[in-house]
């Protein structure tokens, strides 16, 4: 019976995202990346995240090298931690560690501010998936220049009206990869995604190196 569920679940993705590339081209997007869109618009049924996300020239390479190395995941909110985890763990096994651990509310007390530069400076090259508080962002971005910390990653899909765009910018000019959603829409649920397709598209990466070498 969990067999049948498991393959009428398939089915049903995979016309969902049947539905998805009749609407939207690949664009100048690399098949990573466009891999990467697809689920967002699955996961949000939002089409317009096709025009608002963004991604440095590295993001996905650097990514999956910090992922093959094990490197830690520092997360702003439990729900992202609950929502990784589980693929995690069948894959890479990286730990993962969050810095706010208020999930009802999106505030950021001087607890947790001690939280973050004492994780950052313990896990210089940490990923950081960020899908609910820009204020952490804000202040690991004023952090990185006065440490000696650089994130192999970021991935920051909160959304918000307040300040949203110049903390973008400041991401934008800053020379960390990252991947990162241009607008006030965003929220958790779509930085998981975009997380768990990193790990899919990583994970058979290295598999298909492993047989490779192996023939």
């Amino acid at each position: 019976m969990e067999k049948i569920k498991l393959m009428e679940w398939n089915l049903l993705t995979a016309q969902n995202l049947a539905i998805i590339d009749q609407e939207v081209s690949r664009g100048n997007f690399s098949p990573a990346e466009y891999e990467i869109i697809r689920r967002i618009i699955y996961v949000s049924g939002d089409f317009d995240y096709y025009s608002l996300i963004s991604f440095t020239g590295n993001a996905l390479k650097s990514g999956a090298a910090a992922l093959s190395a094990r490197v830690p995941i520092l997360v702003d909110t439990p729900i992202i931690q609950t929502g990784i985890i589980p693929l995690l763990q069948t894959t890479f096994l990286n730990p993962v560690y969050c810095i706010n651990e208020n999930s009802t509310t999106l505030c950021f007390d001087l607890k947790n501010s001690l939280i973050l530069p004492t994780l950052a400076n313990r896990y210089p090259s940490a990923i950081y998936i960020i899908g609910q508080n820009q204020i952490i962002l804000t202040s690991l971005l004023d952090l990185i220049p006065s440490q000696e910390i650089q994130p192999s990653l970021i991935i920051t899909t909160a959304s918000g009206f307040i300040h949203k765009e110049a903390i973008n910018l400041k991401l934008r000019d800053s020379s960390i990869s990252h991947i990162r959603i241009d607008s006030c829409k965003g929220g958790a649920n779509l930085a998981i995604a975009i997380f768990n397709g990193l790990i899919d598209l990583a994970w058979n990466a290295k598999q298909l190196e492993i047989r490779e070498i192996k023939n």
